[in-house]
């Protein structure tokens, strides 16, 4: 096994923070003159299309949802709306406890990293401003490939970008828009995190994967038992070698 590909939220960001996300939502909803229930639900029934670019970035998506919910802002009301809508994404990606650190961890030991993730356009317009960046050596977001998870293409294609055949990856992931049966069916070895340290994150999965992969961790944390080396933490803190 020579790589491991990452879900994103809920995975490598902290669980807790999706709670956050109705209220980010709501500050957007405000900017742009949307009732915030209104904009909520529009948000949360257009998830696909946001997610697969069928909306295009984030400003076009704002300023279509807002007229979808019957509201029609002008250019300052949609420039505000889209810094509103980008700060509290940030807020909700947030990184999960030690994260950081077990990347880098990863990256010293010589495995290729990935992430794969169903995701509006948000990420894909600050990933290279995230924490996480400099960890990843290859990234497959569904806004820009036009499918979600579990669509085959997608592992293919994060398989394909790390240079590593499918069975040689491990696919870890919170179970998710059946991101295991995806996994499974593209070759690679998943792994399940639980989240059984944050309850309410279980309430926050989109199409929970009815598939209970063999290996299953409560926390990334645990990660580096399962691939067979010890937890010393003495490279906490080191900084990644340049990805390239």
């Amino acid at each position: 096994m020579r790589a491991v590909v990452f879900d994103f939220f809920g995975t490598l960001t902290d669980p807790a923070a999706e709670s956050e996300r109705r209220a980010a939502f709501g500050d957007t909803a405000a900017a742009l003159g949307v009732p915030a229930e209104v904009f909520w639900a529009r948000m949360g029934s257009t998830f696909t299309a946001r997610a697969t670019g069928r909306y295009g970035g984030t400003a076009a998506t704002l300023r279509a949802i807002a007229r979808e919910c019957g509201a029609d802002p002008d250019d300052n009301q949609l420039d505000l709306a889209v810094r509103v809508q980008h700060d509290g994404a940030g807020r909700v990606r947030r990184p999960r406890t030690g994260v950081l650190d077990l990347l880098g961890e990863l990256r010293i030991r010589g495995f290729r990293l990935a992430l794969l993730s169903d995701c509006a356009s948000e990420l894909c317009e600050r990933w290279d401003d995230t924490p996480y960046a400099p960890y990843l050596d290859a990234t497959v977001f569904s806004w820009q490939e036009g499918c979600r998870k579990p669509d085959p293409r997608l592992y293919a294609t994060a398989a394909a970008r790390l240079g590593v055949p499918a069975d040689g990856c491990w696919f870890v992931g919170d179970g998710g828009s059946r991101e295991h049966s995806g996994a499974l069916a593209a070759g690679m070895r998943p792994v399940l995190v639980t989240n059984a340290l944050v309850p309410s994150s279980a309430g926050h999965r989109d199409d929970p994967d009815p598939v209970r992969p063999e290996h299953v961790v409560d926390d990334p944390a645990e990660l580096p038992a399962l691939l067979g080396w010890p937890t010393s933490g003495v490279h906490a803190g080191r900084q990644p070698d340049p990805v390239g």
